[in-house]
């Protein structure tokens, strides 16, 4: 029952005339059906020292106890201070859950970001590893050539140059280049793997950083979306037609529970 709603049916002076014992059952009958929520009765403790003083009534924060709290103490000799104190820790339970969730967060984009540096690496190696061995097929082709161009006439200066290129090469030229050709495939081969791992991998680090912005940009999101006319009173509601208890979703900021309790 909103407080706007309070005042506009009779106009506010009527309604200020209604007795404490109306008041009190209006209150009673709003905390007993799920309709009025912890925060409601903040609302009201704030409009007046009258609504103030008939909203700390301890049968009413013992009904919010048995309805937002039902695994907890229910008798205690000031309910509105223990809602305050099982609201405390319910709060400090799910910032810790929600610090936690953080942090899993930023450990999968840490290790996202490692693997992609590590992927970088190893793209590094291969194109290094890829160079050398296309430079060394080039030479052993030349040195290849030039052993066949010793074979017919050249002039001095030429057949001196060819000459020098195959003495130059140490290693049996056509067992050489039958191998190199297959590392240079294997670097391909092995290069493309990498490119297509790091993509993958770009991708998963993205949806990470999506999720941990999300995350950091909406902290404790369940408790500032919702409003007591939303799914958290309707499953109040739902859950107090089928006589079965549970814990609701919290709603109080600092300034209310400063200006509350």
């Amino acid at each position: 029952m909103p407080i706007s709603h309070l005042r506009v049916v009779g106009g506010g002076e009527s309604m200020a005339m209604l007795p404490d014992e109306i008041w009190a059952h209006i209150l009673e009958i709003g905390t007993d059906s799920a309709s009025l929520t912890y925060r409601d009765l903040c609302a009201l403790a704030m409009a007046s020292r009258r609504l103030s003083r008939l909203s700390a009534e301890p049968a009413l924060w013992s009904t919010l106890l048995a309805i937002d709290f039902p695994d907890g103490e229910k008798v205690s000799p000031s309910p509105k201070a223990l809602y305050q104190t099982r609201f405390k820790l319910e709060k400090a339970k799910r910032v810790a859950l929600q610090r936690a969730k953080m942090l899993f967060a930023q450990s999968k984009v840490a290790v996202s970001r490692k693997r992609l540096q590590e992927l970088k690496l190893s793209l590094v190696r291969e194109g290094d590893r890829l160079k050398a061995a296309v430079e060394e097929l080039r030479n052993l082709e030349r040195a290849r050539t030039a052993s066949v161009a010793l074979n017919v006439w050249q002039p001095d200066v030429v057949r001196g140059r060819q000459k020098q290129i195959v003495e130059q090469c140490t290693v049996p030229i056509e067992s050489r280049v039958c191998a190199l050709k297959m590392e240079v495939q294997v670097c391909k081969q092995q290069i493309a793997n990498f490119n297509k791992t790091y993509e993958e991998e770009k991708k998963k680090l993205g949806k990470h950083k999506q999720a941990l912005a999300s995350l950091e940009y909406h902290p404790l999101q369940s408790h500032f979306n919702s409003t007591p006319s939303d799914s958290n009173k309707r499953k109040r509601l739902e859950l107090s037609s089928d006589s079965k208890l549970s814990s609701a979703a919290f709603e109080w900021d600092e300034q209310e529970k400063a200006e509350s309790f």
